[in-house]
């Protein structure tokens, strides 16, 4: 059975009549689809009687119901108002209504033209155009261009995400400063823990700033040169003295200021206190150890070395189980046993060499040094995320701030000082 047709008069159609340009009435079918169906533009179905009952001739039967359906213009149609869209093919784009829209066109007058077109290749990857060339304006191979969700390629960057070049000749040259004046004339190397430490509060004062409290700088850099130079001189009862001193000197400071946010500051000032000057006077006391303090030092430096070394070896090549995701996530449990092996064999030879302490006990003072450093590690990376900070500072091109270096230091200097203590005296 066929449908019934709207237009069912003996004139022609639009598009059948040779005097109309050729063209596609509109509404589109394929464009704007309406509640007729196909209808005229397919005769699938018939189209619906519109709302006025004039049957089913839609808007293009005449008003009065009678006589042969009327040629309807684009110019006088009802829906004249209402900007159509034309997809006619031959028809000049200019003459359409559409014109008052910007089109988008792939024609080199066209509006976009302003934006730089994609050659062919990947310009991203450095993909050389067919020729064989870059092409002109191109980046260079192997660079890629950085955004919101890419950062740009970081020169020397390693896996660990160090500039690990930078990392070796800063780490070269603060060994350096570190060994020289504690081998050539050892009372230097307490300017150097000074100077270290001093730098330390400065990055622990601005760091916690950062997080609302205001520390009173002086009074902790006084104190903290204070704590280490005791600890030099008159030993262990003298580091705890220039800690007490330390804290209540920097109370005193801050009553000054008034009590409002009193226990905020004091609890970030004695924070640093212990942090940096009381747990650095223990490398004091290593280093004024009589007859072998330097190298004492050396071993706790070594052992430190060992641990970062070969935690970072490891975990950038096998490590995949996170150690401490919320605090560290780049730390992983096999980094951690390569941190654990490095420090035990080198600290067993190490010992071994130079103080006659059996390489079991050595290892157990490697054990015992690495565990510590990463604790270190962890307990910095635990400040510096409630904090709010990636690095204490900036001083350090691939370090971040010299307390990010001393971090390790700070808890395996104390935990040398105990171990050396009963080992190194045994044995002699």
């Amino acid at each position: 059975m066929s449908h019934l047709d709207p237009y069912g008069g003996a004139e022609a159609r639009d598009w059948d009549r040779p005097d109309r340009p050729t063209s596609l009435p509109w509404p589109d079918p394929d464009v704007e689809p309406g509640p007729w169906g196909r209808g005229r533009y397919g005769g699938d179905r018939p189209a619906p009687e519109n709302r006025n009952g004039r049957g089913p001739g839609g808007w293009d039967q005449p008003p009065n119901g009678r006589g042969a359906p009327r040629d309807l213009d684009h110019g006088d149609a009802p829906t004249a108002q209402i900007a159509p869209v034309r997809v006619g093919a031959g028809r000049d784009h200019d003459e359409a209504p559409t014109t008052q829209l910007t089109p988008v066109r792939e024609h080199d007058d066209a509006p976009t033209t302003q934006l730089a077109a994609v050659p062919p290749g990947n310009a991203d990857l450095g993909t050389p155009e067919p020729d064989g060339t870059d092409g002109p304006g191109r980046r260079h191979r192997g660079r890629r261009r950085a955004g919101a969700g890419r950062p740009a390629t970081q020169q020397g960057a390693s896996r660990a995400g160090r500039n690990l070049p930078a990392a070796i000749s800063v780490g070269v040259c603060l060994g350096a400063a570190v060994l020289l004046p504690l081998f050539l004339y050892t009372p230097a190397f307490l300017l150097v823990l000074v100077a270290a430490f001093g730098v330390g509060i400065w990055e622990m004062s601005r760091a916690v700033r950062r997080g609302g409290a205001e520390v009173p700088l002086v009074p902790l850099v006084a104190g903290g040169v204070l704590t280490v130079t005791l600890a030099w001189f008159a030993g262990l009862d003298a580091l705890l003295l220039g800690l007490l001193v330390t804290v209540a000197g920097t109370l005193v400071w801050r009553l000054g200021d008034g009590t409002a946010n009193l226990r905020r500051d004091m609890t970030a000032a004695t924070l640093i206190s212990v942090y940096v000057p009381f747990l650095g006077g223990f490398a004091a006391l290593l280093a004024s150890s009589p007859g072998d303090g330097a190298l004492r030092v050396l071993v706790t430096l070594v052992a430190v070395v060992l641990s970062d070394t070969g935690g970072y070896a490891a975990g950038a090549n096998f490590g995949k189980r996170p150690m401490a995701p919320t605090i560290s996530p780049k730390k992983s449990w096999e980094g951690f046993a390569g941190s654990v092996g490095a420090a035990a064999l080198g600290s067993a030879v190490l010992l071994w060499l130079l103080f006659d302490v059996a390489p079991w006990w050595g290892a157990v003072f490697g054990v015992a040094i690495s565990g510590a450093a990463v604790l270190g590690d962890l307990a910095e990376s635990m400040i510096k995320r409630d904090l709010g900070v990636k690095d204490m500072s900036n001083l350090l091109p691939g370090h971040g701030g010299l307390m990010d270096r001393l971090d390790s230091v700070l808890f395996a200097v104390p935990t040398a000082y105990l171990l050396l203590v009963v080992f190194v005296p045994a044995v002699n």
